[in-house]
């Protein structure tokens, strides 16, 4: 199954995560099919760039979004 999940970028204790397109059995940190976005919790105001157009495109061909990516797309 294809996934919309974040995967961990950045250094200790200063995380970066990129919101990407994978298939659900690979690793967090595995190879990914598309980056559609990021989101750096680091930064003073919680920066979130998302492609909705892109993001959209992947639901309707049937891609699952996990919880933290819901609750971020959301806002």
């Amino acid at each position: 199954m294809t996934v919309v999940r974040m995967t961990r970028m950045g250094r200790k204790k200063k995380p970066f995560y990129r919101i990407v397109v994978t298939d659900s059995r690979k690793r967090r940190d595995g190879g990914w099919i598309e980056s559609i976005g990021y989101y750096n919790p680091v930064s003073v105001e919680k920066e979130l760039r998302l492609d909705k157009e892109r993001l959209n495109y992947w639901l309707s061909v049937g891609a699952q979004m996990s919880p933290t990516v819901t609750r971020l797309a959301s806002k």
